[in-house]
């Protein structure tokens, strides 16, 4: 994920407490949502969906928190 930033990921990550908690929250759905498409004929359910969302909605706050710090 955003490999042009993986410097600054890297350093936000000790230095940003919310950027922190934000990754970890993703990175633990993308577990989940992985998990779930492992055992589900499907990705139509509304169990995955919702999940799928919250990832979506995660990463697009990672990405504008590393855009604001990319001026």
């Amino acid at each position: 994920m955003f490999p042009e930033y993986r410097d600054l990921i890297t350093r936000l990550k000790t230095e940003d407490a919310h950027f922190l908690k934000i990754f970890n929250e993703h990175n633990e759905l993308d577990k989940e949502v992985k998990e779930l498409e492992k055992h589900l004929s499907s990705d139509a359910t509304p169990e995955l969906k919702v999940l799928k969302q919250k990832k979506l909605h995660l990463k697009e706050e990672l990405q504008q928190i590393l855009k604001s710090y990319d001026n």
